[in-house]
This record gives C-alpha cells, sequence and structure tokens, in this order.
C-alpha cells in the first residue's frame, strides 16, 4: 500500500520549506538589504506561499530565482513580506486611553514629538493626527510615520482610502471619543476619500527598519501596535530597545493588543499605565 502524505495547510511546519525560506530571506537581505530573517517564521510560511500564488511560481525556489533577478518584481512582491491589515482608529479604547491618559501629559510640553512603527497604510497615521488636532495638540505636533515599504509609505501620504471601509472608519471615531463626525475631516468623490491636507503638515512619511535602523528621534510618544507579533523575540527586544532609547523621560509606549512586555529583557524599563490597552510608560533610569 502506497504511503500517504499529509497535506501540508499554509501556516504547517516543513523542515524543507523552512530551509528554502531561511535562504529566500538571506538572499534577499543581500540584494536588497532588507532585513526579514528575525520574523516569525509561522507568518513568514503563509506570505511566501500567497507569493508563489501570485507570482506563478511552483517552488520557493523559483521565487527566489525571479526575486534576485527582476528588482521590480521584488518592488511587488515586498507586498507579501510585510502585512498590510488595518483600520482608522482600530482598537477605539486605545485611542481613548492616549486622550485621557497620554494627551494631559502631553499638553505639558512646548512641542511634541511622536513615532508611529510600522505604519503600513497609514490609518493610525491619520487616526491619530485627528485626535491630535481634537486636542488641540497638532499645530505643536511632529509625527513621524515610518515603515519599510515604499507602497505602503506612498499610500499613507496620500491619505486616500476606498469609500465601503469609511463606514467603519466612523464608527471607530465614534467609539475612541470622537467630538465630531468624521466625515469633517475628509473630502469624498470618484468612490474614495482623501484626508484633509491640514492634517498632513504635520506628518513625515519616511522609510525605516526596525531590523537594521537606529533611533533617529527624541519622541514623546511612540505606537507600534501589531507589528512585534510577526517578529521573533530577538527582533522584538530589538525593537523594544529602540523605542526605550527614543524615548523622552516617561514617555509613552502604545503596543497591539496581543502584544506584551512581560516577558522581555525591557520589561523592568517600561510601566504599565492603562495595561488592558497595552500603553505603557518608560521608567525613570
Amino acid at each position: 500500500m502506497p504511503r500517504v502524505v499529509p497535506e501540508v495547510t499554509d501556516d504547517a511546519p516543513n523542515e524543507l520549506f523552512d530551509l528554502e525560506i531561511r535562504l529566500l530571506l538571506e538572499a534577499v537581505y543581500l540584494r536588497y538589504h532588507h532585513d526579514f530573517r528575525d520574523y516569525a517564521l509561522s507568518s513568514m510560511r503563509r506570505r511566501m506561499r500567497h507569493a508563489m500564488a501570485r507570482f506563478g511560481c511552483e517552488r520557493l525556489s523559483d521565487l527566489q530565482h525571479r526575486l534576485l533577478h527582476e528588482p521590480g518584481l521584488f518592488a511587488q512582491a515586498l507586498q507579501y513580506f510585510t502585512v498590510q491589515v488595518s483600520d482608522m482608529f482600530r482598537d477605539p479604547l486605545y485611542f481613548q486611553a492616549l486622550r485621557e491618559h497620554a494627551v494631559p501629559v502631553l499638553r505639558t510640553y512646548p512641542s511634541i514629538k511622536l513615532w508611529i512603527a510600522g505604519c503600513s497604510t497609514g490609518e493610525e497615521v491619520w487616526s491619530l493626527a485627528i485626535l491630535l488636532a481634537e486636542e488641540g495638540l497638532l499645530e505643536r505636533s511632529l509625527i513621524y510615520a515610518t515603515d519599510i515599504n515604499p507602497e505602503s509609505l506612498r499610500i499613507a501620504e496620500a491619505g486616500a482610502f476606498a469609500l465601503d471601509r469609511v463606514a467603519q472608519f466612523s464608527r471607530n471615531y465614534l467609539a475612541a471619543g470622537g467630538r465630531a463626525s468624521l466625515s469633517d475631516y475628509y473630502t469624498s468623490g470618484y468612490g474614495g476619500v482623501v484626508f484633509d491636507r491640514r492634517l498632513k503638515r504635520q506628518i513625515v512619511f519616511a522609510d525605516h527598519s526596525l531590523a537594521t535602523d537606529q533611533v533617529f528621534s527624541e519622541v514623546h510618544l511612540v505606537s507600534c501596535r501589531n507589528v512585534l507579533i510577526y517578529f521573533n523575540r530577538e527582533l522584538q527586544d530589538r525593537a523594544v530597545g529602540l523605542f526605550r532609547d527614543a524615548l523622552v523621560h516617561r514617555g509613552f509606549l502604545g503596543l497591539g493588543s496581543k502584544e506584551s512586555l512581560q516577558l522581555g529583557p525591557h520589561a523592568t524599563e517600561f510601566e504599565p499605565c492603562v495595561p488592558e490597552q497595552r500603553l505603557y510608560r518608560k521608567v525613570a533610569a
């Protein structure tokens, strides 16, 4: 009787496939200087299989060959190396926590710098700009919005989103303590909406990698939500170390709902501010 080979699902471990992933990520690092080598392998399995299907590659080695020899293809495939999932005012209680606990402290500074690390396509960037505007802080704020994906940064900077997403955006905005109507901040037309350019004046969009780059500014708030879950432990620790070094004395750090500092080496360098919303403050040295 022939041996039955079990089907390998998208996230099932496979020793040879995992080896090919590691070889591909090493090759991408050497060729393009994008470092995904410390991204969580379970997530990378799914993404690489989706990329293989998208570009018609039967084997991962075929995809690697094309990525190394076709720079234009790599620019397209970069969407599969990073996760592009977001909403405006996602997890509304997080933004409520910012209003109630971070804003009163930020108000005491003559100027404010904020860093949204891994900003993806910009939904959180525009959400935070609106929150700061409603709190009367936007004009003295500078928001650094960073990501490694040039296409995501382009979309984020445009501030344009599909009209069918706006109803959810609006529900989130109101649940987050919004003080007006979200429609006050955008214009609509041609099946989409574009957010007010006045919000953009205080935003700087920039390429920055948590895997390879260093701290670039002293900031009062770092918001990096639902990014660390795609890193392995070593890269998580590196990223949190960057946030620690970037934050001013008693600065704020916001993480995603499934992320925590409890088990990492930097756990004692932060204290919970609103633990259920993963909002922390840097402990005094």
